[in-house]
């Protein structure tokens, strides 16, 4: 071996780790971690497939590092999203250390007392742990944050796209700045990532405040072999049936699925909590009629922990078909074992996701294979053209094209203005710290880099918004501390959390519970919990609990739930699909005929031509192609013009009740952008519902939320340049 060779510099206990897993090659983006964690002082982003060594990559070289170097505290500070992942990455830990004197400790709310203990004991090795029990470390533990961090070496921070552009990534930066100001240590953070667009813009947020470089350690992009297929389906409506079943609606869909699922290890991705129940009883309907075993579980986040833990064990368990029904919460790296398909019903929420869960399917050198899913309702050939596009066919199929074409994932901005953290953050430094003056307060929060943009005066604002509805007071001497509303806040654990906590009850069928339902549902009701229909039998409003029976037939109570934002690139590659003529080989022939329909109309019709469409008399069709933000912020410019004639027609369209002539004139005498946003600010002051997307929102004083919805939730430099196509 020469010098130079990855696993002659790691540590023995690691090689003879290697030896007994009877790996025969240290991979190559493990081998360049190495070069970048031994050699240098950086900060590393390591972008690498869905289980292609990651966790590895990472921590060979850091763990090496700690047995040459041990730390006088804990060493290595891991910080994941969930908690069934650090679980999971435990094990492997776990059993890589055992016999190197290096403890892994684990912290979340599922970890006992006597295992936090013997952390804080040993403040050695390497603690797992969540934002939300980080949090609660600074206001619980404060005291001792010193004692356990002070010669931190590593943060090594797992899924950062999940955390980028969220409430909780910008949690996570601030309680590293926060640490790093206790401890007065500079450790160096570690990123890992299966999906990242702009690199840029990760190695960035990576960063932080620190002033130091990151290097980037990148395999992403390598080539591997995928199978693909896209099919498309109707949907039949109900039309008042009351025994209309998931198996009515889409006949044709389940049964593909149901052969697709059969005798394999499959992993089924809905959109929804709905989807996913009607999912896995239409499945279990099929099986039942044709007697085959029911292998089908249910994976959403209102389903107990006992029974995704169940539809976790069977996906690994080797050599029994198993097939899991989910959402996003199966979306990230937990390891599922060998799956043999990954099949997506809609296209899924974002290019982003899309890469995620197709590396959950070709693990260990085999090809990835994804079959597609789209549904389309019916409509009449009296119907506008717009509404007779399949729209979701061509969303699926731009998400797929910009990630084979260019290898293009959704970039993840920063809102300028995220008041709720702000709040959040306020709250905990008065309860970790008692009391603080005004500028020792604003010294310690307003710099945290989350809050680069807010004011002074802003900030000024929201204090004195906070005083007057008691979550702080003032002293004799002029410091802030917590007031009656603000303890009652900070001393709950749900505290700890920067996403909205739902009100939740739980169901229980006798003693065991089976998942929860966000409001109370009427006794009598059918409700469907863990892909199988349950009667309301008693509700207990003070305890929150609802108590259930088994019931053969279909939920009468729908979940809510689904829709998220789409990019302006998936909306724009959406209408360079319909425009042109490329075929595309994963397209199952009624997909690829009904493509080709889609693209006669959209010729015949003129949709292509303009954003602008006649529809009757005195209205018409604004066809902006745009995402979400830009979308809605055009929306909300032309109902300001027209006093509310401006009204969603599809996810992509808007129908404006005003004659083309009457419109391009109101368009024409537009004001500057600044005056449009003021305008647009005041009306979202006027409306009645302001905020609700922060957990703390109902805290911050409307002004300041009509500040962030007019710089974080409108584009309206974008959304004008669009307009005044109008007026040409």
């Amino acid at each position: 071996m020469t010098p130079a060779d990855p696993f002659a510099r790691l540590a023995p206990f690691i090689q003879e780790y290697i030896w007994r897993q009877g790996w025969t090659e240290i991979r190559a983006v493990q081998g360049e971690a190495c070069s970048a964690l031994l050699d240098s002082d950086d900060h590393v982003l390591i972008a690498s497939g869905t289980a292609s060594g990651k966790t590895e990559a990472a921590f060979l070289p850091i763990l090496t590092s700690l047995h040459e170097d041990p730390p006088a505290s804990i060493g290595v500070l891991y910080i994941g999203p969930l908690k069934a992942l650090i679980n999971d990455q435990f094990y492997r830990l776990d059993g890589l250390l055992e016999e190197s004197g290096i403890p892994v400790g684990a912290w979340h709310g599922d970890v006992s007392s006597s295992r936090k203990k013997q952390t804080v004991e040993q403040a050695r090795g390497v603690l797992q742990i969540t934002p939300e029990s980080l949090e609660g470390l600074f206001l619980r533990r404060g005291t001792i944050l010193n004692r356990l961090f002070h010669d931190l070496r590593f943060v090594v921070i797992d899924e950062v796209h999940a955390f980028m552009g969220d409430e909780r990534g910008r949690q996570v930066l601030c309680l590293l700045e926060r640490l790093e100001r206790v401890t007065r240590v500079p450790p160096r953070r570690v990123g890992l990532s299966a999906t990242l667009g702009d690199l840029g813009l990760a190695q960035a947020w990576l960063a932080g405040t620190t002033r130091r470089a990151v290097r980037v350690v990148n395999d992403a992009g390598a080539r591997r072999r995928l199978h693909l297929a896209l099919e498309h389906f109707p949907l039949h409506e109900a039309e008042g049936d009351q025994n209309f079943s998931p198996l009515d609606e889409a006949p044709d869909l389940y049964r593909h699925l149901y052969e697709r699922t059969l005798g394999r290890k499959t992993l089924v991705f809905r959109n929804s909590r709905q989807g996913v129940e009607d999912t896995v009883v239409a499945l279990r309907g099929l099986a039942e009629t044709r007697g085959t075993p029911d292998i089908y579980h249910v994976h959403h986040g209102s389903v107990a922990a006992a029974y995704r833990e169940d539809a976790e064990r069977a996906m690994r368990e080797e050599g029994r078909p198993a097939c899991t029904v989910a959402t996003v919460t199966l979306e990230l790296g937990i390891d599922l074992g060998q799956l043999e398909r990954v099949l997506q019903v809609d296209p899924p929420p974002s290019v982003s996701s899309f890469v995620q869960r197709l590396g959950r399917t070709g693990r260990r050198g085999g090809p990835g294979e994804m079959v597609f899913y789209t549904l389309e309702r019916g409509h009449s050939d009296k119907d506008p053209p717009h509404r007779r596009l399949p729209w979701t066919l061509l969303q699926a199929i731009a998400t797929v094209q910009l990630y084979l074409e260019e290898r293009w994932v959704e970039p993840t901005g920063q809102p300028r203005l995220p008041f709720s953290l702000l709040v959040h953050q306020t709250l905990g430094a008065l309860g970790q710290y008692e009391e603080l003056a005004p500028r020792d307060l604003a010294a310690r929060v307003l710099t945290l880099s989350p809050f680069r943009h807010v004011t002074q005066e802003q900030y000024r604002a929201l204090l004195h918004h906070l005083l007057t509805s008691d979550h702080l007071q003032r002293t004799d001497e002029g410091g802030l501390i917590l007031g009656l509303a603000g303890e009652r806040l900070v001393n709950d654990w749900h505290f700890f959390a920067v996403f909205p906590d739902v009100p939740e009850y739980a169901v229980f069928n006798g003693a065991s519970e089976i998942g929860t339902v966000g409001s109370a549902p009427e006794v009598g009701s059918v409700i469907s919990l863990i892909g199988r229909a349950w009667r309301v039998m008693d509700v207990d409003g003070e305890r929150r609990h609802v108590f259930v029976r088994r019931e053969r037939g279909r939920n009468t109570t729908a979940w809510s739930g689904g829709g998220g934002e789409v990019h302006d690139r998936v909306v724009q590659r959406m209408r360079e699909v319909l425009a042109s003529g490329d075929d595309y080989a994963y397209l199952q022939p009624v997909a690829r005929s009904r493509l080709e329909e889609a693209r006669h109309l959209a010729r015949t019709s003129g949709l292509l031509d303009g954003l602008v469409h006649d529809l009757s008399e005195g209205s018409v069709l604004f066809l902006p192609w745009r995402g979400t933000r830009v979308h809605g912020t055009v929306q909300a410019v032309l109902a300001h013009l027209t006093s509310g004639r401006a009204q969603g027609d599809t996810p992509y369209s808007i129908v404006v009740g005003s004659p083309r002539a009457e419109l391009a004139h109101r368009v024409a005498a537009l004001p500057s952008e600044e005056e449009v946003r003021g305008r647009l600010r005041q009306a979202f002051l006027a409306g009645s519902h302001l905020g609700g997307l922060g957990k703390f929102d109902a805290l911050v004083p409307r002004g300041l939320l009509a500040d962030a919805h007019a710089v974080d939730s409108l584009d309206i430099p974008t959304a004008l340049k669009d307009l005044r196509s109008l007026a040409v």
